[in-house]
């Protein structure tokens, strides 16, 4: 039943909207005066209601007249049409694409955690490509990886955390490795590359779980386990010529194509060598601070760094090739090849000159061929009848130290036990106590009948001074000779007493002044204490 108007108004627009005989006949209907539709009999109401409706439908066709003959209202009225519908379907259009670019993010987010498409311009074009060679990988040892997750899954990291280490920019605000120069004992400084912990523990993987299973040629002794620079100077001992050859600049030399190569030669797919390349190369780069913000710019192309534990297992294996044929040429010549890093040693029987030449020449064509350029300050070719250095250890008549460094050593150890380590330094360790007990475990490895007695010594200056026991001596050396007593109390002659040298190094000590510190470096003291001589007629550091 309707609602009685409540307004004046109301009643005037229902009026105009039926018509007023039908406004009265619901009143007197809602009033109870006439009875409602459909219980009265050919319903007088009824006329009124049809007459109603005939006028609405009249009205209507009336008004559609009106603007069958109005153009300007049909244009407008089409206008507004053609606007509705078009903002209804751009709604629709908006709304669907907005679904598909959040399934599409959605993917891409679910992708990226199980795959890597991108790591940065010029480097990402073997992403994707998963085809790997399994019976070479078989053949070599090594585990079979053909896409990034199986190789973040054996390293134990996301997918993003590969991405995040192998990612190559030309510009960035982050930087994966610590750069500090260090002082070469030739003059000048070397450039030290340090990976940051997650990037080094990335590469000690790599280096485990791939580089160290791989065979490598007999002449190499650098970086190789079981393998040092005695046993890569112990083939040349007694020698009558020997030939030194450095190489320049070793490992930027490898660059990441060739790294990258090395990888794909073991049978892993372009995706993995990809990956493993780019974790072991790193660019030159320089640091800069712009609007308070720090960025490291790209200076050179990447290559290997010198700091990263797989470099030097990597270049190893690149310079197989080079060992072959090195070897074979020293095999042709009568020659001994070994090799310790970019130190490449010949050594023969013979003093003939020429055959040294011969091998420079063919060594300079080889070593061009296989990428390495030969350094031209660093080439020196020794006669018997001087001393004779391969890696630094003396091969004249078997491996030693040299005999002036181990004087400038012992008199080190001498002012350190007659006036404590204050003051004294040896080599460019700030802490002398390391640094003689290092230098004195590495005399012990080269020539262990010198080094024993140092090391017991350094053992006792450590225990005075430091309070701390020393370490026990290594498996297979020699046993340790008591401690040393203080000069002092030694007597000539007497089982493990200092030397009589040493009484008269002191006595001369005490005549003479000595500098306040002793420094080790390449040259002998040049104070004026050291033309002095003892009373046995010697000078003053002969006498150890």
């Amino acid at each position: 039943m309707a609602e009685p108007p409540r307004t004046r108004q109301e009643l005037y627009e229902r009026i105009v909207a039926t018509s007023k005989d039908e406004v009265v006949l619901q009143e007197m209907i809602r009033l109870g005066f006439w009875p409602a539709a459909g219980t009265l009999p050919e319903d007088p109401a009824d006329e009124v209601r049809r007459r109603a409706e005939l006028q609405r439908q009249l009205d209507r066709l009336h008004e559609q007249n009106r603007h069958l003959y109005n153009e300007q209202a049909l244009i407008k009225e089409l206008r507004l049409r053609r606007l509705a519908e078009s903002k209804r379907k751009q709604q629709e259009t908006k709304e669907r694409r907005e679904r598909e670019r959040l399934a599409r993010a959605e993917a891409w987010k679910q992708e990226k955690t199980r795959s890597i498409v991108y790591v940065g311009e010029g480097v990402s074009a073997g992403l994707g490509k998963r085809e790997a060679k399994p019976e070479r990988l078989k053949e070599h040892g090594l585990p079979n990886f053909t896409s990034a997750a199986d190789l973040a899954s054996a390293m134990k990291i996301s997918v993003g955390a590969l991405r995040f280490l192998c990612f190559a920019r030309k510009t960035s605000s982050v930087s994966h490795y610590v750069r500090f120069r260090i002082p070469k004992k030739s003059g000048g400084e070397r450039l030290i590359s340090a990976p940051m912990p997650r990037l080094k523990a990335a590469q000690s993987w790599v280096l485990h779980e791939i580089l160290e299973k791989l065979a490598l040629h007999t002449a190499a002794h650098g970086f190789v386990r079981g393998r040092s620079i005695v046993s890569n100077a112990r083939p040349h001992v007694g020698h009558a010529l020997i030939v030194n050859v450095d190489l320049k600049n070793f490992f930027p030399t490898v660059g990441y194509p060739r790294v990258k190569g090395l990888f794909a030669s073991l049978g892993y797919s372009e995706e993995v060598a990809t990956l493993l390349g780019l974790l072991c190369t790193e660019p030159d780069v320089e640091e800069l601070v712009l609007d308070g913000q720090r960025y490291f710019v790209a200076r050179s192309e990447r290559h290997l760094p010198q700091g990263a534990p797989t470099s030097p297992a990597i270049t190893n294996l690149l310079c197989r090739r080079l060992d072959r044929r090195l070897q074979k040429m020293a095999d042709e010549l009568g020659f001994v090849y070994t090799r310790y890093a970019d130190d490449l040693t010949f050594s023969a029987k013979s003093e003939d000159v020429g055959q040294a030449a011969e091998v420079l020449r063919r060594l300079r064509n080889i070593v061009a061929h296989e990428g390495f350029v030969v350094h031209p300050e660093k080439t020196r070719v020794l006669r018997r009848g001087r001393r004779q250095e391969v890696t630094g250890v003396v091969v004249n008549h078997k491996p030693g130290v040299p005999r002036d460094v181990l004087h400038r050593f012992r008199a080190t150890l001498f002012q350190i036990e007659k006036d404590g380590p204050s003051g004294k330094r040896w080599g460019a360790c700030k802490d002398v106590l390391a640094s003689i007990r290092g230098f004195a475990s590495y005399v012990r490895m080269v020539d262990p009948a010198r080094g024993t007695p140092l090391c017991a010594r350094v053992d006792a200056i450590v225990a005075k001074y430091s309070g701390k026991p020393s370490p026990p001596a290594p498996s297979g050396a020699p046993a340790k000779k008591p401690d040393v007593p203080k000069p002092d109390a030694a007597k000539p002659g007497a089982a493990g007493s200092v030397p009589a040298a040493t009484k008269t190094a002191e006595a001369l000590a005490k005549a003479a002044p000595t500098p306040a510190s002793v420094v080790s470096d390449a040259k002998e003291p040049s104070s004026p204490a050291s033309d002095a001589k003892t009373p046995t007629g010697k000078k003053w550091w002969k006498v150890f």
